[in-house]
């Protein structure tokens, strides 16, 4: 791997050409830190759309969290069956809200925002079901806190054009990412990096005739232009 000298450099390149092919992004309105917490915990292994359902059903069901917290079990999980694994996720917000409260005495998470990052982190990873992706996702954009969220998408483009070690875990992902870009791209950089990676880098055929990332590759430069591949031209 370059140095991380080398590598912020590469990464604040490729930050930009995203910035100038997709734009600024704006994702949607922010919740409450609250709100964030179960709808990321609703979002694991499904996808946007099946979240949301099962969110808005949620809260039809149950128009305050200490609704869903004092609600028999079953009522919880038979609410939020379109996002899928409801068995384990319905538990895991009844427990988190409860928690919240024996610590705080209501269900309110916006002490967060004064916390030192450290801390707010450990905070939100102590719940059952919330690892670093998930933490990072209410702190940045609940609480405008400067976490970087490494979803697999993240972890498929930047292990691709060699922002990471291939070996490093998804887990250690996010502190690499947060010391590689300035946090004030992480908001951007993240929806951008995703965009691409489920437009143009994807999984099973990336499409790298139409990517723009072509010079700052490895994935390119290694795999496909040596094997002949489609979109041997340089972009980027």
């Amino acid at each position: 791997m370059p140095g991380m000298a080398v590598l912020r450099a590469k990464a604040l390149r490729v930050h930009q050409l995203l910035l100038e092919h997709y734009g600024q992004p704006t994702w949607r309105n922010p919740m409450p830190a609250l709100d964030e917490l179960v709808s990321t915990i609703l979002s694991q292994n499904t996808n946007d759309n099946n979240r949301d359902r099962a969110f808005q059903s949620l809260r039809a069901k149950f128009p305050r969290w200490e609704a869903v917290r004092d609600a028999p079990k079953r009522e919880v999980i038979d609410a939020i069956r379109p996002a899928g694994l409801a068995n384990q996720k319905g538990p895991r917000i009844q427990t988190a809200l409860k928690e919240i409260t024996a610590e705080r005495g209501a269900l309110d998470l916006e002490f967060l925002r004064d916390l030192p990052l450290d801390e707010a982190h450990a905070r939100l990873t102590r719940f059952n079901g919330v690892g670093p992706k998930t933490a990072a996702i209410v702190l940045l954009f609940s609480l405008g806190r400067p976490a970087f969220p490494v979803d697999t998408h993240i972890y498929r483009v930047t292990g691709r054009l060699g922002l990471r070690p291939e070996r490093m875990t998804v887990e250690q992902a996010h502190p690499h990412f947060e010391s590689l870009l300035p946090p004030e791209t992480y908001y951007a950089a993240h929806l951008n990096i995703i965009r691409h990676g489920r437009e143009i880098c994807q999984a099973r055929q990336p499409r790298c005739g139409e990517c723009f990332l072509t010079r700052q590759c490895v994935f390119y430069r290694e795999v496909v232009r040596k094997k002949g591949g489609r979109g041997a031209g340089v972009r980027g």
